[in-house]
């Protein structure tokens, strides 16, 4: 009986701990150039990749979490403040892991199955 409560509790450790968004994260990225990191999420954000022009000419590029409320729309950024838009971006959404990039959601499942695997070796070792 024990070992079964003991296996429950570690599978669901396993769930809650990959309930948390990742995303790659860049601030700032020019033409196909956009150094990342990996980021957790807060809750109630999604992963966003943002697409824009500098100056009419200059591709730009970020990526990142977003609060929902602020996905799938345009900013601008004005120089001086109320003067000409010096760049635009559009913030696209998506909400499962590492999903704004190219990659797959293959890896965020092989992640989950191997989480799963390990927590039932661990309840079978402690047993």
């Amino acid at each position: 009986m024990s070992r079964t409560i003991l296996l429950l509790l570690a599978v669901t450790l396993c769930f809650t701990a990959v309930q948390a968004l990742q995303c790659y994260s860049c601030k700032w990225g020019v033409w196909n150039l956009c150094l990342t990191s990996e980021k957790t999420c807060a809750p109630g954000e999604h992963c966003f990749s943002g697409k824009g022009e500098a100056v009419k000419f200059i591709d730009i590029k970020s990526k990142g979490c977003l609060p929902a409320a602020e996905c799938n729309k345009t900013t601008s950024t004005n120089f001086p403040t109320d003067s000409s838009t010096v760049y635009s971006v559009v913030k696209t959404c998506c909400n499962f892991n590492l999903c704004n990039s190219a990659t797959t959601s293959l890896p965020g499942v092989l992640q989950l199955a191997l989480a799963s695997v390990a927590a039932v070796l661990g309840a079978n070792a402690l047993v």
